[in-house]
């Protein structure tokens, strides 16, 4: 039975990566799929991965129908086998829903890639819709790490590298880019409770006021 499937996990924890390996897997099987990501790094109409796979893909804006795409390509004789969705924790809730019905009407699977929470511990309504209707939910299973070592369960956003808890949901960035204006890291929710991010942690260490025993 087709699934729609929600892939799920922090950022840096190889979602895109698989995502590709998906699409490169069911190639090799002759099978063709479509491709919806929305605000990837790498710009309009891409999905890139970390380790630096890049692939077209279809962006899903705000007004876009997966369902409706998906139609149309098949009217026109197209092949579509299945649905790939990454960065899916931007589409609104309506969005999902039409993926919902791609998978129960067309008989597609879905496979749907994204982070479940904001850098304030929130839903992304995306995400948060998926949990509703997916008839699975993944957690994938390449842990992310905090700089303290620990898993890393949450995600920060940075801004001049100093982690911040308010402003817009959705603000583009990148967690190899730390130094850039608006930058994100991984935590676990200990440090990310504290607002303790890796530079911060290395400045606190650095600090006159904590000496080592015997220092000046």
């Amino acid at each position: 039975m087709p699934e729609l499937v929600f892939f799920s996990g922090t950022m840096d924890c190889g979602k895109s990566t698989l995502a590709l390996q998906l699409v490169h897997n069911r190639a090799n099987r002759g099978l063709q799929g479509v491709i919806f990501t929305r605000d990837d790094r790498a710009g309009e109409g891409k999905i890139s991965s970390r380790l630096g796979l890049v692939s077209d893909a279809v962006e899903a804006g705000p007004e876009f129908d997966p369902y409706a795409y998906v139609v149309n390509e098949l009217s026109r004789g197209g092949k579509v086998d299945y649905v790939i969705v990454d960065e899916a924790q931007f589409l609104a809730p309506d969005q999902i829903d039409q993926l919902a019905r791609i998978v129960d009407d067309l008989e597609l699977d879905v496979f749907a890639f994204g982070i479940t929470t904001d850098f304030r511990t929130k839903l992304f309504p995306g995400s948060q819709r998926l949990i509703e209707l997916a008839d699975r939910i993944e957690t994938l299973q390449v842990e992310a790490m905090c700089w303290c070592g620990a898993r890393a369960t949450h995600n920060a956003r940075t801004v001049d590298g100093a982690m911040v808890v308010d402003g817009e949901q959705v603000v583009v960035g990148d967690v190899n880019r730390p130094a850039q204006e608006v930058g994100y890291e991984v935590l676990c929710r200990r440090h990310h409770r504290r607002r303790m991010t890796g530079a911060a942690a290395r400045a606190a260490a650095l600090s006159p006021d904590v000496l080592p025993v015997g220092g000046v």
